[in-house]
């Protein structure tokens, strides 16, 4: 099953299953907005609990606060992460600290989902991730799902959670093609980092479509001898950093790739913890953050063929890396 097929069956066994999810943003009738994802679900559980909203982000997400305070699991999704900065108040300062400012008895069981839209000579406002800027916020539990089996298992237990979820796919991963098995309810606090190939020279640790760009980097770089470790993040708040100590006590070696701009990044905060857990002489070698260079995102199609990381910058960096004893 193809990522975006998965999220829409993710989606279909949530409003089969529950009858207070109800999904709201803007273009959920269209697959110009949200691609195959909710394609024809409208049709089958109806305009009341499929609700395409007019244009006005912080009112539709408003009102899926409003909706999980009085009972409903209410999934909000913005075609574009850049969209939902202009509900960033609702999310932030509302949804995030309910819970907290009354004692913990007020959930707010929502989910935010936010797609990204990079490439294609979109531009800067339309090709953001800011994953990081959420998974900052106490109280908002951050999903970055990359493979077709998290696409669609996260968004289930996204739903399922008492707290407000932020979920970001990439539209990037929606041709990814895995075998994928049936939905089923998951407990998100019990989600975190899992080991997607062992390998024993260098870990190679990423999140949302930076994996992806890692498995294909560790299959290359096989053929040249080396063993690489992949692990995905797949949650980034709270973030959980064992996993990716055990790997790196292992390997002695650690690479962090990500779809956004590294500084004060996700990559930063991996390493930052990965040495705190096992000390500064845990690695042979300098760690290696890959990501975007500070800059906005250009429009030109030859700019943004060297604004993002490729596969073959992964091997480079692991190669120079593995120069170093």
């Amino acid at each position: 099953m193809e990522y975006g097929e998965a999220i829409r069956t993710g989606f279909h066994y949530l409003l089969e299953s529950d009858r207070s999810v109800i999904v709201i943003g803007q273009g959920l009738w269209s697959p110009w907005y949200v691609g195959d994802t909710m394609r024809d679900l409208e049709k089958e559980f109806g305009t009341d609990r499929v609700i395409d909203t007019p244009v006005s982000e912080l009112a539709c997400t408003g009102a899926g606060v409003g909706a999980a305070l009085c009972g409903y699991r209410p999934i909000v999704t913005h075609p574009r992460v850049d969209f939902a900065l202009l509900a960033t108040d609702q999310m932030v300062n509302q949804a995030a600290k309910w819970n907290s400012m009354f004692g913990g008895t007020s959930p707010v069981p929502v989910v935010f989902r936010m797609i990204v839209n990079r490439g294609g000579e979109q531009g800067a406002q339309h090709s953001q991730s800011l994953y990081s800027w959420f998974a900052h916020i106490p109280g908002l539990r951050v999903v970055v799902p990359a493979t077709p089996q998290d696409a669609q298992d996260l968004l289930v237990a996204a739903t399922l959670s008492d707290d407000p979820v932020v979920y970001i796919d990439d539209r990037w991963l929606y041709d990814w093609d895995q075998a994928v098995t049936a939905p089923r309810a998951i407990n998100l606090a019990s989600q975190g980092p899992l080991v997607l190939r062992h390998g024993t020279d260098i870990t190679l640790v990423g999140l949302s479509w930076t994996t992806r760009l890692l498995m294909d980097a560790a299959n290359l770089l096989q053929t040249e001898g080396l063993s690489c470790e992949v692990v995905d993040l797949r949650v980034i708040n709270p973030f959980d950093a064992s996993v990716v100590a055990q790997s790196v006590s292992k390997t002695k070696r650690l690479l962090v790739a990500e779809g956004d701009w590294v500084t004060c990044g996700v990559g930063a905060e991996v390493i930052t913890r990965v040495i705190e857990e096992l000390g500064p002489h845990a690695l042979s070698v300098a760690p290696k953050r890959v990501g975007l260079v500070d800059a906005p995102a250009p429009t030109s199609k030859p700019l943004e063929n060297n604004y993002y990381p490729k596969v073959q910058d992964i091997v480079k960096h692991v190669n120079e890396m593995m120069k170093w004893q």
